[in-house]
């Protein structure tokens, strides 16, 4: 079991495991931030990114993705997460070398019926730290890019309240993504990015929370030189249950949205906007994202 009574189980079906949103019981990489062009990795340089992401869902499902009319939920979720990127000059296989690392500062809110009674709670605090080692590769046709990361339970983390930032366990994530452009000055573009997450055991609980997957896409059109448009959707599925569980209940969800990305050449500064609205959901919440991120060279 997650935890130990029924009205924990299913106040955790609802929290998010993630470091910027918690999203999804099993994992940490919240999906839908990264967005038209997910698989590519900027140039060698340093840059500061700033994403903001807001999460709102009034459903939670059962594990056939039917809405439970008796949960009515009502949570509401924002982080804030700076993210340091350093693309190095050097190569190892041909590909840059760089680093990132990343805190999130999360605000949750979270009302619902359970059987133990109604549980309504808000908390404000500092996520799991997350860093990543990385190679990346351009070419005139594709940009690709591969990275190993750690999320460290640094974050305020309780058993019994998921509005906490902390989610309590260590995590390795690999990830493979890259972008395929085609057309007159790269146009049009097709970007995937793949993650897969590996826990280890949660503190307090003694439950290795189940291996997960999360791919991102996007297909881009540049209208102008500061200008591009797009579609994105993302796709999370829980691939190995709890540890010490008897549930084999899996979590998934699938999202698809419009973005638009824009540059200002005066302030060098990237933003980017995005929507994803979650239209199957299993096990879990089923709602609605807003990502808002911004891009400065130093």
């Amino acid at each position: 079991m997650k935890t130990q009574t029924r009205s924990v189980i299913l106040i955790a079906a609802i929290t998010a495991a993630s470091c910027l949103v918690q999203a999804q019981p099993s994992a940490h990489y919240v999906p839908g931030v990264e967005g038209i062009k997910a698989g590519t990795l900027p140039p060698p340089g340093i840059y500061v990114r700033d994403y903001n992401v807001f999460y709102y869902a009034d459903r939670l499902n059962d594990a056939d993705g039917d809405k439970i009319a008796t949960a009515d939920p009502e949570v509401l979720i924002y982080a804030n997460v700076l993210r340091a990127i350093w693309i190095t000059d050097q190569k190892l296989l041909g590909g840059f070398v760089g680093v990132d690392a990343l805190i999130p500062i999360t605000y949750k809110s979270i009302e619902m019926n359970t059987p133990g009674g109604t549980f309504d709670d808000s908390t404000l605090g500092v996520g799991d730290f997350f860093a990543e080692a990385t190679l990346s590769w351009h070419t005139d046709q594709y940009d690709a890019a591969i990275g190993y990361g750690v999320f460290v339970p640094t974050g305020d983390f309780s058993a019994n309240n998921p509005t906490r930032a902390g989610l309590g366990y260590w995590t390795h994530m690999i990830t493979v993504g890259g972008t395929w452009y085609a057309g007159e000055n790269r146009q049009w573009s097709v970007s995937v990015l793949n993650r897969y997450e590996i826990n280890h055991k949660q503190d307090d609980t003694d439950v290795t929370p189940g291996q997960a997957y999360t791919l991102e896409w996007g297909i881009g059109y540049a209208a102008s030189k500061t200008i591009e448009v797009g579609l994105v959707g993302y796709y999370q599925q829980q691939l190995t249950k709890d540890g010490n569980s008897t549930n084999d209940t899996k979590d998934k969800v699938v999202a698809i949205g419009p973005e638009v990305s824009m540059f200002c050449p005066k302030l060098g500064l990237f933003t980017s906007l995005r929507y994803n609205y979650e239209i199957i959901a299993e096990d879990r919440l089923q709602g609605h994202t807003i990502a808002i991120t911004l891009t400065k060279p130093l």
